[in-house]
């Protein structure tokens, strides 16, 4: 299983920090969360929840001078005992997802709540999900053949009424208007 994340669905609510907070900290301070949600804007505005990839080989163990962090079981975890608090792994996470706070001496990161990530429970909008990891890449690989196809809808009959299934992020190229000769 693997946390994976769907910006568009993401409403910048930020409910996944608190949650995170206060489950690993009993506090309600998004800035002790092991993720974050960064949101840039005026336009287009972006939301976006950043997670630990729990990398196969992660780029912050290999950065790490005295081999504190480590990868089992699909986990990438730091041993709070052998940090010596260089923050090597933070500047070297290439997704930005080890965390620092003045109240740790030792760089946090996310865990997944021991196999239920409470993130996931949260979010209003469904926009951070734990799936098996065969599913990752079934969302990019819809949208390649969806561009491909040039599809943003498909009309469909369910129980004799007919239906119309939207694909939101299969942008069209512009064709001109057929009905006006554009």
């Amino acid at each position: 299983m693997k946390l994976t994340v769907i910006p568009e669905r993401c409403s910048g609510c930020k409910i996944c920090e608190l949650v995170c907070a206060f489950h690993h900290y009993q506090v309600n301070n998004p800035k002790k969360a092991s993720l974050r949600v960064m949101v840039l804007y005026p336009h287009p505005v972006v939301r976006l929840p950043v997670v630990c990839q729990q990398c196969k080989d992660p780029k912050c163990a290999s950065n790490c001078p005295v081999n504190c962090i480590h990868y089992q079981d699909g986990l990438v975890t730091i041993d709070q005992d052998e940090c010596v608090t260089c923050h090597n792994c933070v500047l070297s996470c290439p997704f930005g997802a080890i965390f620092t706070h003045d109240d740790f001496d030792v760089p946090f990161k996310c865990d997944l709540c021991q196999g239920d990530p409470q993130c996931v429970k949260a979010c209003p909008k469904q926009a951070i999900q734990y799936v098996p990891k065969h599913i990752i890449g079934q969302t990019q690989r819809m949208r390649h053949v969806l561009n491909y196809a040039n599809m943003r809808q498909v009309e469909y009959v369910e129980a004799g009424e007919k239906k119309v299934l939207r694909y939101v992020q299969a942008p069209i190229p512009n064709r001109g208007n057929p009905q006006t000769g554009d």
